[in-house]
């Protein structure tokens, strides 16, 4: 997978996976952020996540370490809010 990290309009960094055969730039061109922090290519392996690569066009590279604390946080396994019945 690929993925795009962005600094939102409160100044947080958040990040956007998306499949390989989609280029960075095009998806750049969908968020409606200004700041684009990294990019590059994630997996998923026994040790957690591996960030990757950057883009040339979007003059950003991956940052692996920061990257990937970003993204464990993003999908990490949250509590089940209580519902209503």
């Amino acid at each position: 997978m690929k993925y795009i990290i962005v600094e939102d309009f409160s100044g947080q960094e958040v990040p956007f996976i998306f499949p390989r055969r989609v280029d960075h730039s095009d998806m750049r061109e969908q968020l409606p952020y200004g700041k684009i922090v990294s990019a590059g290519y994630v997996e998923l392996g026994p040790q957690g996540f591996f960030c990757s690569g950057g883009d040339r066009e979007l003059n950003v590279k991956a940052r692996p370490e920061a990257d990937a604390l970003i993204l464990k946080e993003a999908l990490r396994q949250r509590p089940k809010a209580n519902t209503i019945s």
